[in-house]
Formats: structure tokens, C-alpha cells, sequence
């Protein structure tokens, strides 16, 4: 007589089962919503991207033009101020004038050849004026492309 005998499953076994069954639906749940919000995220940094590029390339237009209207009238075009610059010391500040060398202080240019961006505005031309030009053998300024 072949009886089947029904296999007794200990009851911490069973919990541990039913346990590890939620956490599973649970980090699902969790990985479908990270899922949702970097879809959409990517959605948004795509048309901020695509927003970003059609307005560099309205720039663009708009420079040609100022450029070609500058030509016909026989002048020339001057491209604006930059907006932003990029200082790097290039000397040390050991026999260096007190103001010129709390400026540098105050930009952050403690070291050589560390260098940092600085937005254009009234402040920063004036310490360019009494600092910079006087001085400009220790340290390179540029603007960036």
C-alpha cells in the first residue's frame, strides 16, 4: 500500500517563505517606481537639452546677422564682454603688495597654477583695475569658449 505522505514543513520556514515573498514584492514595487521617475527625469533632461540647443543656435543666428548688418553698413562687429572669467596665479604671492594679495585671498588663488571662474561684475572689474593689470605677469586671465 503506497500511502503518500504529506511532508511536514517546519513553521520558521514557512515565515521566512511568506517573509522573503513580500520583500520581493516590495523591492519590485520600489524598482518599477525608481524606474518611472528616472524615465521621466531622462524625459525632462532630454527637452531641456533640446530647449538649450535651439537656443545656442538662435545665438548663433542672431551673431551672423549683427555680423553680415555690420559688414553692409561697413563697419565692423564687437563682440560683447565676456561674462565670465578664468583666473590662474602663476607666480607665488611672496613679495607682493598687501591689497593685491588679500584680493587674491579673497578669489580663492592661495596656490599656483589653481585657478578659478569668476562672473563679471562691477566688483570684480574694480579689483581687476587695481590688482590685475598692474600685476599681470604673475597670473593668466581668458575667458571660456
Amino acid at each position: 500500500m503506497a500511502e503518500e505522505q504529506a511532508t511536514v514543513v517546519p513553521e520558521p520556514v514557512l515565515k521566512k517563505q511568506k517573509r522573503n515573498e513580500e520583500w520581493a514584492l516590495a523591492k519590485k514595487q520600489e524598482l518599477d517606481a525608481a524606474k518611472k521617475k528616472n524615465l521621466a527625469n531622462h524625459k525632462l533632461i532630454y527637452n531641456r537639452a533640446k530647449q538649450y540647443a535651439k537656443e545656442y543656435e538662435e545665438q548663433q543666428k542672431e551673431l551672423i546677422k549683427l555680423k553680415r548688418g555690420a559688414r553692409l553698413k561697413g563697419g565692423f562687429y564687437v563682440n560683447p564682454e565676456a561674462k565670465l572669467v578664468f583666473i590662474v596665479p602663476i607666480r607665488g604671492i611672496n613679495a607682493m603688495h598687501p591689497r593685491t594679495k588679500k584680493i587674491l585671498q579673497l578669489l580663492r588663488l592661495r596656490q599656483i597654477f589653481n585657478g578659478v571662474f569668476l562672473k563679471v561684475n562691477k566688483a570684480t572689474v574694480t579689483q581687476h583695475s587695481t590688482c590685475f593689470t598692474k600685476l599681470s605677469h604673475m597670473w593668466h586671465i581668458g575667458t571660456p569658449i
